[in-house]
């Protein structure tokens, strides 16, 4: 935040983007989509990305750049507009409408050949900017118990596999 009392503004250059996977935004079905990262060539060698193989899994930062921003939400909202689920704030969800359209996702690492990294369960679609890819750490999961609405397990039920 600034003296004032105002939060500055942040810009960010992506480092690459999500060359091939899904073509389209959907809910549900993400873990078998098997998706391209190709670092920007202009800035980058295949040395930024020199012992990635060891890792089993990434985490993706990339931009949600198909968010309109007439459907960005600042309060709250029934997720998924679900009218069983509670309203609850746009930060007590993960839904692509955010304040900033910023997609987090840790998937799996597949190849790593030159500058590109095949993922598999990436949920971002083709042309996705990416803003970062860490490689994750046991580490930095949860310590201790986690806790979540019930409601929050409903709608992850088919996220990641085909609704049945």
């Amino acid at each position: 935040m600034g003296v004032t009392g105002q939060v500055e503004s942040v810009c960010f250059e992506p480092v690459g983007m999500v060359i091939s996977g899904r073509q389209e935004p959907r809910d549900d079905g993400w873990d078998q989509v098997e998706s391209v990262v190709l670092l920007d060539e202009e800035r980058f060698t295949p040395e930024a990305l020199l012992g990635l193989s060891e890792f089993s899994h990434l985490e993706i930062i990339f931009c949600l750049h198909r968010v309109r921003p007439e459907k960005i939400h600042l309060g709250a909202r029934r997720p998924r507009n679900n009218p069983a689920w509670p309203r609850v704030g746009i930060f007590a969800q993960r839904a692509k409408n955010r304040p900033n359209p910023i997609g987090a996702t840790v998937c799996r690492l597949r190849a790593v050949e030159g500058l590109r990294l095949r993922l598999q369960g990436l949920d971002a679609v083709v042309g996705s900017p990416v803003l970062d890819i860490k490689p994750w750490f046991r580490e930095y999961g949860p310590r201790g118990q986690v806790r979540q609405p019930a409601w929050v397990q409903e709608l992850m039920q088919g996220y990641w596999t085909q609704a049945k």
